[in-house]
């Protein structure tokens, strides 16, 4: 390899930092607020199967921010007349918080820890879209104990706003679930692919499996595992993936083209195709960049076409115990 193990570890943390998230697989937007009758906040409860947020519409009080602020947060740890619903700020405390330059910043106690990753995902849901309601809040903020949130990936949670937990189709996200996946890196000399089975992955019912592996490819390995490598640049982006008759179809930005890593182009486009291979209703897959095929990829693979999985280059195919 051309790069010393030390850098790629380092690359890898930046990757995972860079990668979309997977519990969740959902991209943030520009802090708009959610669109409620006149003089009402929609304060957001957790169901009891805790598998999805509803709003209860409600009349705030206080004539200051910091009044409606504390108002909202109140709402929050109240449990509604709804036995259906519970308060999502359960379980845990709020150390602490105040609001400055339109984010509002909660430290949450350390019992927020134990807090399952999915359970963890809707709270902060129900937070962040009954807060960023109030006129002055666009973005929230969490620490726990006074250090930073990271996700189920250890992935560092920084300001969110209420778009946040909106996929693209503008459909809220409410219903999440854990799998695992199997997915091929490379190893140290960048020429074979290694396959293996990820930890669980806690992720939104919104976002396609076919994306979340195309986003946890790009993520690279668990830092953990030394013999694993990355593949994809991770400053790569994911402009979409479909599915039509078995066929896999993924369009990727220029990121795609810049060769991060010393790896083969072989190794580089089957660590998509193989992956992708791995679910069941996927048999080809074709991969574009800003919806072009008409290249060749690195000089040598051509992306008009329609790529077959290849167990040629697979070196070996491990499991990761959770």
């Amino acid at each position: 390899m051309e790069k010393t193990m030390s850098e790629i570890r380092k690359m890898r943390a930046v990757a995972l930092l860079l990668g979309c998230l997977l519990l969740t697989g959902i991209f943030a937007g520009c802090g708009k607020k959610e669109e409620t009758p006149a003089n009402t906040v929609s304060v957001y409860y957790i169901n009891k199967e805790e598998t999805k947020i509803t709003a209860v519409e409600k009349e705030p009080e206080g004539d200051t921010l910091s009044k409606q602020a504390e108002w909202g947060i109140s709402q929050l740890k109240e449990n509604p007349v709804e036995l259906s619903l519970r308060s999502p700020i359960s379980g845990f405390a709020i150390n602490s918080w105040n609001v400055k330059d339109d984010q509002l910043v909660l430290d949450m106690s350390v019992e927020y820890k134990k807090l399952s990753p999915s359970s963890e995902v809707l709270v902060r849901a129900a937070i962040v879209r009954t807060m960023t309601q109030l006129e002055g809040i666009s973005y929230v903020s969490v620490t726990v104990g006074g250090e930073a949130l990271t996700d189920s990936l250890g992935n560092v949670v920084g300001p969110m706003t209420a778009d946040l937990f909106i996929d693209n189709a503008g459909n809220e996200i409410n219903a999440y679930e854990k799998t695992r996946l199997l997915l091929y890196f490379t190893n140290e000399s960048g020429e074979r692919l290694i396959g293996v089975q990820t930890k669980p992955v806690v992720y939104s019912s919104n976002i396609s499996m076919e994306k979340l592996v195309v986003e946890r490819l790009i993520a690279g390995p668990d830092a953990e595992n030394e013999e694993l490598y990355p593949v994809i640049n991770p400053a790569t982006k994911v402009l979409g993936v479909t599915v039509k008759d078995g066929t896999c179809y993924v369009n990727l930005d220029n990121g795609f083209l810049t060769q991060t890593y010393n790896v083969s182009a072989e190794v580089q486009i089957y660590s998509i195709v193989n992956s992708l291979v791995e679910l069941s209703n996927i048999n080809k897959v074709q991969i574009a960049v800003n919806g072009n095929t008409d290249m060749i990829f690195r000089e040598k693979i051509s992306l008009s076409n329609v790529f077959d999985r290849n167990l040629d280059l697979v070196y070996e195919t491990e499991e990761l115990q959770s």
